[in-house]
């Protein structure tokens, strides 16, 4: 039991410690740092995304309401709204993203053994992006349309524990298909992405190395059908062909035969035509791979519901990607908890619970299995009574001589 540490410590104490010190020298972090460091830094960010604080004198005001506290939390600076400002301001965000990305294979490891999705032998990924729009005039930097600014968020989600192996923020001005380049994915993996990423010479290339995609085909794409397929009775397929392009640009870009699988949503009364690479699989199998692309926007919705990355703290780029790279560190850490929770909540009833309860003395690990039946612990105080009569002086009944 936790006798003396409140919720945000235990869950604070969840996070690689030695990697963030690794990540805050490789960036020298603290170079010429002498009270605040990256640590309290973290903490105090990690604060306003769990407690879902609006603004620098908001997580000042709220911090400082409870100053005793701030060493069980591990704070050890005093907290000041210009101190975290010029923290946010200066300090490499690539800090953050690097503690990110060892959390993130850390908490895959927990998923190694359970079984969600789709039952496969390869590995399936989902791939896309959510645009965080932001104020022209207050982010100049962030320019995106002609009134309009924003940063996109791109994830790779791994189907086998719907948690992110690759996450990047980039400017929302640029194309999503050159970070579609940049993945690296090993042969027989499936990966499904939306028509957004369209791009013939990638197609191309992954079908060169053994890369399987699902996505959906563009409306004005010019083919012909090399063979048709007998669709599967019962089921919402209603077509199943070989095709090649035969478009100038495609045909050049993307000569090898590829399928065209018409499915029938009808929980939306609309069909979807899908475009694979993968001749083997059954229709069926390739709709339920597409279905199942819609844990990423799951995925984006948790993040954007649940912590602060439509309001931000800094209006510099360096302080956004800080803000960002926070608040997906702490939805990991959320998602942790809901895994191994046994309370049946939903991600959001976790959020909002673990936000009122983050001053708390309570054993974590007891209380997010059984909520509502675990008492608050009371700190046994450290400093001895001292009995005093009415006066002021002790009490010789009660001293010893």
């Amino acid at each position: 039991m936790n006798q003396g540490k409140i919720i945000f410590s235990q869950v604070m104490g969840h996070l690689p410690h030695k990697t963030f010190a690794a990540c805050v020298k490789r960036y020298d972090g603290e170079r010429y740092v002498k009270r605040f460091s990256c640590m309290d830094q973290y903490y105090c960010m990690a604060f306003a995304q769990l407690a879902y604080r609006e603004s620098l004198r908001d997580i000042e005001c709220c911090l400082r309401a409870h100053q005793s506290k701030l060493y069980h939390m591990g704070i050890r600076s005093r907290i000041s709204k210009s101190t975290l400002a010029d923290a946010n301001e200066r300090r490499d965000w690539r800090i953050w993203a690097d503690l990110a990305s060892a959390l993130i294979a850390e908490t895959r490891s927990l998923y190694a053994h359970d079984s969600f999705g789709i039952e496969l032998e390869q590995t399936v990924y989902a791939f896309d992006s959510t645009v965080i729009s932001l104020c022209l005039s207050l982010f100049p930097w962030a320019e995106f349309r002609r009134k309009k600014g924003g940063v996109k968020v791109h994830a790779l989600l791994d189907h086998d524990s719907y948690m992110p192996v690759f996450v990047h923020i980039q400017k929302a001005k640029r194309h999503e298909v050159k970070i579609a380049r940049r993945l690296r994915l090993n042969p027989g993996s499936i990966i499904a992405m939306d028509m957004a990423y369209t791009d013939y010479d990638l197609f191309a290339d992954w079908t060169e190395r053994g890369v399987f995609f699902v996505t959906r085909q563009k409306s004005n794409a010019a083919f012909d059908i090399v063979e048709t397929r007998t669709p599967p009775q019962n089921r919402n397929i209603l077509f199943d062909e070989i095709i090649r392009y035969t478009g100038t640009i495609t045909s050049r870009k993307c000569p090898r035969p590829m399928r065209r699988v018409v499915v029938w949503y009808s929980e939306n009364e609309r069909e979807i035509v899908l475009l694979t690479n993968h001749l083997d699989f059954g229709a069926t199998t390739i709709a339920a791979i597409y279905k199942d692309r819609w844990e990423i926007e799951l995925f984006f919705k948790a993040l954007k519901q649940n912590l602060k990355v439509k309001t931000f703290v800094g209006t510099s780029e360096n302080a956004l990607m800080i803000q960002i790279w926070t608040a997906l560190i702490a939805l990991l850490l959320i998602k942790w908890m809901h895994h191994i929770s046994k309370a049946g909540w939903s991600i959001s009833i976790m959020a909002s619970m673990l936000r009122l309860n983050l001053f708390t003395y309570r054993d974590l690990m007891t209380w997010i299995h059984d909520p509502w039946n675990i008492e608050p612990l009371i700190p046994k105080p450290k400093q001895l009574s001292l009995p005093l009569t009415a006066f002021g002086q002790p009490d010789a009944s009660k001293t010893s001589t």
